[in-house]
């Protein structure tokens, strides 16, 4: 088993909304127009309240309420647009996976606030770079519910090595099935033909700076997901910097200069962010937390 194959194999099988794969395929064709996109996602309403809640949300931060979709196809462009279609139609996409192996609302309440994090890590890069971030955060762990959805028994294997901390449950996954979460998330994401800038992201997450094309990218990625794993959504205590150190390569902590006051400052922003973009991802979470 290779992860180009499993991706392939279940890409069926996890395949995205209808409305989504046509503005997939209308995207790849290079021939889109504000018109045509339009017309797809009116024909959705609850996609359109989505993406109109999406933009006017804190976490854009256009100037002014949007509230047209030809307006934020205008503001954003078609390729966020096309990310945003992806990020509100995934949490549909996987279902039926064993509770005993992940609970699901607290699954994406940490992929959102790593997306949430590592867009804020990446503010000082053009708007339109800045949303990939929160795509790759979003989806930064998608690999592993496809591991949960097909090979559950080896994965309640893997998962057993939780206590020892992310390092040890990615030997694990190595050691089971030969390669790990994000070279199988980075390979479906293909499938679902996200540009390069996004999953090559989430493919050298764990070992961000093994390339140089893509190591600040990868970097940011690692270190979002990082403080993610240190926020959780019950817990109402203090995050201290040490904490999320340690959880961090300390090669990518010098790499990103990071310090106590930026973590704080991300901390605070990414509070103020996460559900409300919880609410439009994920609304039926907001009811646990």
């Amino acid at each position: 088993m290779d992860p180009h194959t499993l991706a392939r194999n279940v890409n069926s099988i996890f395949s995205l909304p209808d409305v989504a794969l046509r503005v997939s395929e209308l995207m790849n064709s290079g021939e889109a127009t504000n018109a045509e996109l339009e017309h797809i996602i009116l024909h959705d309403p609850a996609l359109t309240a989505k993406i109109l809640k999406f933009v006017n949300s804190a976490c854009f931060g256009l100037p002014g309420k949007v509230e047209t979709v030809s307006r934020a196809i205008l503001l954003i462009g078609h390729q966020d647009l096309h990310n945003l279609v992806i990020a509100t139609s995934v949490t549909s996409t996987f279902k039926g996976i064993s509770s005993s192996l992940v609970d699901m609302e607290t699954f994406w309440y940490h992929s959102i606030t790593c997306g949430i994090v590592a867009r804020l890590f990446a503010i000082n890069l053009n708007s339109r770079e800045r949303e990939r971030f929160f795509i790759a955060g979003l989806l930064h762990r998608i690999g592993k519910l496809i591991f949960f959805s097909q090979y559950p028994e080896e994965s309640a294997k893997v998962l057993s090595f939780k206590d020892q901390g992310d390092d040890a449950v990615t030997d694990a996954e190595r050691d089971v099935f030969g390669f790990t979460y994000a070279e199988l998330g980075a390979e479906f994401l293909k499938q679902w033909q996200l540009p390069p800038r996004i999953w090559k992201m989430i493919e050298l997450q764990i070992d961000p700076l093994s390339n140089e094309e893509f190591k600040e990218a990868a970097c940011i990625l690692h270190a979002a997901a990082s403080i993610a794993n240190c926020i959780q959504p019950y817990a109402n205590r203090a995050i201290h910097f040490d904490e999320i150190k340690a959880t961090c390569k300390p090669e990518v902590w010098h790499y990103l200069d990071l310090t106590p006051g930026v973590i704080e400052l991300i901390i605070d922003e990414t509070g103020m962010q996460v559900f409300e973009i919880l609410a439009v991802i994920k609304p039926e979470a907001l009811m646990k937390f």
